[in-house]
């Protein structure tokens, strides 16, 4: 399709904007606030990336509150104060220059906020109910309440009006004006509460107060719910009456539909925000029934990651404009990609929801998400092109250090000890929902095509193999092997990637250690299982997956409960000893010492990494710099000072050729490195 007939290329006006193209990114909480809750610099530029990027709306908040007793402990914007408004007005400068609108999203909690942080101030509700998520008591509204939070909705309304921004929209769904919505929130006797006409009472005041404010000339939308999935809740038609009351008042532009709940972890995952262990898509043809009985325009963002999808969307009329938020956290370029002709080139979001954790908005293959004042998404040619620089081991680390090398105009040469590349990522697989995990590989290996990087595998790399090539840089990702080494008895247990890569098959009653919180044991465990074993799962920490994000640990939770694997907690594996046929795993238990013991055929251990560095010390002493990395030039994202040519090459290390970690740490070893080179 050319992209003059393209349907997501087309512009759409409401009032007195006009978007460039059917694109989007919603509003989310990106973790980037800086001096009391501003959007200062590093959260504009993340913004002002997807605006280059080609993005039709960027919008922002996620959610930005109102009023100083709506606050939890990390992520939101503080609208509540004029001291926002210089930053609103250099923020939507910025955008607008790069070509795209800007709008903001604007909440109270409610329960959902956290009363022990910030300002310390009881949260408010409707009435007296609990969020299972943010485990808040809220206190009542009264009167008061009621009029002081309409009128700070209207105060920040009007600061995002004077900061030059397209429009705002409220946060309906989970927060306040939902739980004045919501009879499952909404208690009262009053006339905020029982009837539908009494439970719209609230949104219906906040939004005359905020268009009273704002005028005629400013945008005004709302995040909605459209089904809350709960006996108790708003079903479809019940929030299509409630969106007709709305609509009809004259005071919305248009809704931002969204599915389901968010008021616990596993919710929030599965229905508002699904990650990988979800169908791409799930809620679009229910955003599309729910276009089909209002007037107003239509956006919705539920993991559609491809333009496919989203082409689909707005051609068949499901939504008049289409949100790929995380999929813009993944590749902010996806537009100008399309437009350009390269959609094949860009980076898939693979729903792992690194992006919504501790380390939000940095995407688990992308690190220049959140950190573009040092590492830009577009990476620039060196001033001095054709370096040779040789790349050893083809896991994420490598990959993509032989990506950012050969963006920059350098000659590359990637060598790979196995038939494949991915590395570790070969066997997530393993596991019953991350498939997906492949499209971090399969994207890289068609980048290294695209930029004509040399790959070999089945070339276990040696000293001489490396010098022949006369490098100038040489960047060592050999990764790690098991670490087992610590362990008494170790010549006895399998490796969990002995299993995984299926080396080893499963016998009959098997016990898993999960010495890290990762990936790796528990996707061993869901393979065990699939396979019928007796399984036994310690694991050394207090809860399954404890290293991982709040998304992908919440559905091992579930999947290990769905197939009754009720994991041992707080063990810490001491010696593995012969029993006869029979193998005998010694535990002590982390908080009282006590012992355990277990018998089985087969202990499967994981335990993380030891650098497979046998290269690198080989190479050092003939290296410039001894293999030794500048940390200061590294963190401040300035060139390592090491001079090289006429025979002398540069030696770095990275990824778990290092240290044991994870992913999004190989992947931002390779980046800030090689992207000055």
């Amino acid at each position: 399709m050319s992209t003059a007939r393209d349907p997501l290329l087309t512009p759409l006006t409401i009032r007195q904007a006009t978007f460039r193209n059917r694109v989007m990114s919603t509003s989310h909480a990106c973790g980037l606030e800086e001096e009391g809750g501003m959007p200062a610099e590093r959260y504009q530029a993340y913004h002002e990336a997807k605006a280059r990027g080609g993005i039709g709306l960027t919008m922002f908040g996620g959610s930005a509150y109102v009023a100083p007793d709506s606050t939890w402990s990390s992520g939101q914007l503080n609208m509540s104060t004029d001291r926002v408004i210089p930053y609103l007005e250099n923020f939507s400068r910025r955008v607008h220059d790069a070509g795209a609108g800007i709008m903001i999203q604007l909440t109270h909690l409610g329960r959902r906020g956290e009363s022990l942080t910030q300002n310390w101030l009881p949260t408010l509700a409707p009435s007296v109910v609990r969020e299972t998520g943010h485990r808040c008591f809220p206190r009542e509204m009264d009167r008061h309440d009621i009029a002081r939070v309409i009128r700070a909705f209207g105060d920040a309304a009007q600061r995002a009006k004077q900061g030059g921004l397209d429009g705002m929209e409220t946060m309906i769904g989970g927060h306040l004006i939902g739980q004045f919505l919501s009879p499952v929130t909404n208690h009262r006797g009053d006339d905020y509460g029982g009837s539908e006409e009494n439970r719209c009472r609230f949104g219906l005041e906040v939004h005359d107060e905020i268009r009273r404010r704002v005028g005629d000339d400013f945008i005004v939308g709302m995040r909605f719910p459209i089904d809350e999935t709960t006996k108790e809740g708003l079903d479809f038609d019940e929030c299509v009456s409630i969106a007709h009351r709305f609509e009809s008042s004259g005071l919305v532009d248009y809704f931002n539909v969204n599915y389901g709940r968010i008021d616990t972890e596993l919710t929030l995952i599965t229905d508002c925000m699904p990650g990988m262990a979800s169908p791409m898509a799930p809620w679009l043809q229910k955003a599309g029934a729910f276009k089909h009985e209002v007037s107003l325009p239509v956006f919705h963002a539920a993991r559609i990651n491809d333009l496919a999808t989203a082409r689909h969307a707005i051609r068949e009329g499901l939504l008049d404009m289409v949100a790929m938020t995380r999929a813009h956290i993944a590749d902010p370029e996806i537009v100008g990609k399309l437009m350009r002709g390269e959609e094949d080139r860009i980076r898939p979001c693979v729903g792992m929801t690194h992006c919504m954790g501790d380390t939000r908005p940095t995407c688990i293959h992308n690190a220049s998400s959140g950190r573009e004042q040092h590492w830009p998404q577009v990476i620039s040619k060196a001033s001095r092109t054709g370096r040779k620089c040789v790349v050893v081991g083809g896991g994420p680390a490598g990959l993509e250090a032989a990506r950012v090398l050969g963006s920059r105009g350098h000659t590359v040469v990637l060598m790979e000890a196995a038939d494949d590349l991915g590395g570790q990522l070969r066997m997530a697989n393993r596991a019953s929902w991350r498939g997906d995990v492949s499209g971090i590989v399969d994207w890289r290996r068609s980048e290294l095509e695209h930029l004509d990087v040399e790959v070999r595998l089945n070339t276990y790399a040696e000293t001489d193999d490396v010098l022949a090539e006369s490098p100038e840089v040489v960047i060592n990702a050999t990764g790690g092997i098991p670490d087992l080494d610590w362990l008494e008895g170790n010549e006895l247990v399998t490796s969990v990637w002995d299993v995984l890569s299926g080396a080893t098959p499963f016998r009959s009653r098997v016990v898993i250690y999960d010495g890290t919180g990762r990936h790796p044991a528990l996707t061993a465990a869901d393979a065990a299982h699939a396979a019928e074993r007796e399984l036994t799962l310690v694991l050394l920490d207090d809860r399954p997956a404890a290293e991982l994000a709040y998304g992908e640990r919440v559905i091992w939770k579930r999947e290990l409960a769905r197939r009754g694997i009720v994991p041992l907690l707080e063990r810490r594996l001491a010696a593995v000893e012969r029993d006869g046929d029979r193998l005998l795993a010694r535990f002590n238990h982390e908080l009282t010492g006590e012992p355990m013991v277990l018998s089985a055929d087969q202990v499967v251990v994981e335990h993380g990494t030891l650098p497979a560095d046998d290269l690198y010390q080989e190479l050092r002493a003939g290296s410039v710099n001894d293999g030794v990395t500048d940390i200061d030039a590294l963190l401040a994202g300035r060139p390592q000072p090491h001079e090289t040519g006429e025979g002398r090459f540069a030696l770095y290390r990275i990824g778990d050729a290092q240290s044991s970690r994870n992913l999004a740490a190989a992947i931002f070893d390779a980046l800030r490195l090689c992207c000055v080179m």
